[in-house]
């Protein structure tokens, strides 16, 4: 059994640079109101990034560039992750099947919003924008509305992934592995109506801090390692979007 060496934690946040819709579940219905509904705290109402929708897209983009999806039978699931334990994907998010069982090296929190209310003081509900889209039928030419809740861009989130690192880990792949994973997805979208022009985001890394098990036994300090890593947080930097 493999012996963990370390936890590394990467802390910033989360930037919408468009819409962010990730969807929560109608409770209740409100005449006008939006069809889609974003996940919300029901503790204070605020809405927040799931750290599942979050890991599943960074896992799912290393796979799709990987070409490391195979077939798969979960539901209405046809394609999941492989079994290859040499895998990137294997390797930093784990697998669970009849062929391998690796438990994921990355832990990723829940992203709570960072921005104050006054930046939603005129957003039509509260820290949400209610975006209408129409679909025109192709034969009729008739307009179908239909309405979309979304975070209004430049609202942030905090961001926090923790990283296991076990003797048998290499270390450097699996913080590559998890940089590349962020900057894909800088490109892509996360949440839903991407395509739709929804959930274009960026990441900013403040700290990345190491603690070992010195740490753990109240023996040692936490160790600041963000110079360690500068190479990998500048691919996260993007001219459009400074810091």
């Amino acid at each position: 059994m493999s012996q963990l060496l370390k936890k590394i934690i990467i802390s910033g946040k989360t930037r919408c640079l468009s819409g962010l819709h990730i969807g929560g579940t109608n409770l209740a219905l409100g005449i006008g109101g939006p069809d889609n509904v974003v996940i919300r705290n029901p503790i204070d109402n605020k809405p927040y990034i799931p750290g599942s929708s979050l890991k599943g897209k960074m896992r799912s983009l290393i796979e799709q560039k990987d070409n490391t999806m195979t077939d798969a039978n979960m539901g209405s699931v046809k394609k999941g992750p492989g079994s290859d334990a040499s895998a990137r994907s294997v390797q930093l998010f784990g697998a669970a099947s009849k062929k391998l069982t690796r438990p994921s090296r990355a832990i990723v929190r829940d992203g709570f919003l960072l921005s104050g209310d006054e930046m939603f003081k005129n957003t039509d509900m509260a820290y949400t924008e209610n975006k209408t889209e129409v679909v025109i039928d192709r034969v009729t030419s008739a307009a179908n509305p239909r309405q979309l809740e979304r975070v209004p861009a430049g609202a942030e989130f905090g961001l926090e992934i923790v990283l296991n690192v076990f003797d048998s880990d290499d270390e450097l792949l699996l913080m590559n592995t998890l940089m590349e994973a962020l900057k894909l997805l800088t490109d892509d979208y996360l949440g839903g109506s991407g395509s739709r022009g929804s959930g274009q985001v960026a990441f900013f890394i403040d700290t990345i801090e190491e603690r070992n098990a010195a740490y753990y036994r109240g023996e040692g300090e936490a160790t600041d390692i963000t110079n360690k890593y500068l190479e990998q947080i500048e691919v996260l930097k993007r001219e459009m979007n400074p810091l």
